[in-house]
């Protein structure tokens, strides 16, 4: 049995208060399943974390937009995730645990449902934020094209660690 530690502070002493806080404004979370908001549009599910956090509409439109766009789905805001395609779900995903400049990133089969073009251009994505903005990706995967891009890699076997590069 471990501890985790966030920030020097124990976690398993935070009240859940205080971890919801940690949540919310440190972490983001891209799920392999999404787990988009199904009566949301595109938009919507993207700007939750930033209404969790009460920022100014204008303010979540500036940061939006342009993730929108770079993963383009700029066409595709005001649909519905039953509307859109798997991949379009997953870049919404994407989308939306980037939004709000977590901290990390803990991501769970990022490329999983992209072709490999956009496979691509979200791990370009990713490493844009590794560099700029000092985001840590945390990422479970099977996908070869995330490994050759990752900084350090533990492979895990039923799991324990079998190997660290």
């Amino acid at each position: 049995m471990g501890v985790v530690l966030f920030e020097g502070k124990d976690t398993s002493k935070l009240n859940p208060n205080q971890l919801a806080d940690i949540r919310k404004d440190k972490i983001g979370f891209i799920f392999q399943h999404f787990n988009l908001i199904p009566v949301l549009t595109a938009l919507e599910n993207v700007e939750l974390p930033l209404l969790l956090r009460k920022m100014e509409k204008s303010e979540r439109t500036r940061r939006v937009d342009p993730l929108l766009e770079t993963v383009g789905l700029e066409g595709k805001a005001v649909h519905r995730p039953l509307e859109l395609s798997g991949g379009e779900q997953q870049r919404v995903a994407i989308v939306r645990a980037l939004a709000h400049k977590p901290d990390i990133v803990l991501a769970d089969e990022p490329t999983g449902d992209l072709d490999s073009k956009t496979g691509q251009e979200i791990i370009h994505l990713m490493r844009k934020m590794n560099q700029e903005e000092d985001t840590t990706f945390v990422v479970s995967s099977h996908d070869a094209m995330i490994t050759n891009h990752a900084k350090r890699i533990i492979k895990l076997r039923d799991g324990i660690v079998v190997e660290e590069k």
